[in-house]
């Protein structure tokens, strides 16, 4: 399996990652890439990647939730990242409505600088939207042609939008959300083909049942491949080598 977004590198895990990675890996997680946040957590993040430079791969870029002030100089920070080293992926970046629309101008130009620089270094994209995922979608459409490509992660939208996002070229990151009663994400998942898909655990955040409300971690992969079987009425071999096959589809082997 491969955990295609998470923050393993965070404060939640200081104490016992070795561990983490180890129980991950003995259920069979392999791969664990890692989503970057802002300039404050970079160095923990690339520390992390360098301890484990064949399991954990780090992306760059400035999460829509951290575009404040002083995104000119974040953005240039990613940057400057950018023309030192190879990263995974751009990411994870994108539009966030939800809790605030102060910064929404600048959310916007900081989502379509970090697109250019997508197509620039031919990375995938690993977006984060909430209560935008319309506004996301158009944006992209303007960079249908350019060959903009990646993953939507955590995904909840409806089957139409599903639809609209693949035919951009993007999956569809599906996580712990998928597991929660109330949520819809199951009846979407019912409708869209495994070949769309990919797995991620968002961890330390939005852990699966049974273990909702506790520290998500990557081990619990497995719980959302056993929810995801259930609804496609298939194997859990299945999901795993389908969701990992489109997961190396979007980072490269070599990552």
């Amino acid at each position: 399996m491969i955990d295609t977004h998470c923050h393993l590198y965070l404060d939640e895990f200081k104490d016992d990652i070795d561990a983490v990675i180890e129980n991950a890996a003995a259920m069979g997680v392999s791969r664990f890439y890692l989503p970057a946040i802002d300039s404050s957590t970079h160095h923990s993040m690339l520390e992390l990647e360098k301890k484990y430079p064949d399991q954990c791969f780090a992306m760059i870029g400035l999460h829509p939730c951290y575009v404040k002030e002083n995104y000119q100089d974040e953005l240039s920070v990613v940057e400057d990242w950018l023309k030192k080293r190879k990263f995974a992926a751009i990411g994870e970046v994108g539009l966030d409505f939800h809790w605030d629309k102060t910064f929404s101008k600048e959310q916007y130009e900081a989502f379509e600088k970090q697109i250019q620089w997508s197509v620039q270094y031919r990375l995938p994209l690993i977006l984060h939207t909430r209560k935008a995922t319309e506004e996301t979608i158009q944006v992209l459409k303007q960079y249908k042609n350019a060959g903009v490509r990646g993953i939507f992660h955590c995904f909840g939208g409806s089957v139409e939008q599903a639809r609209q996002i693949i035919d951009l070229g993007f999956y569809l990151g599906i996580g712990g959300v998928v597991t929660y009663k109330n949520a819809g994400l199951a009846e979407v998942v019912k409708e869209i083909s495994l070949s769309h898909l990919v797995l991620e655990t968002d961890a330390p955040y939005l852990s699966p049942v049974p273990h909702r409300g506790k520290r998500n971690e990557s081990s619990y992969l497995s719980e959302i491949v056993k929810k995801i079987a259930s609804i496609k009425n298939c194997s859990e071999n299945e999901v795993m080598a389908v969701t990992d096959e489109n997961a190396l589809k979007v980072f490269g082997v070599q990552y």
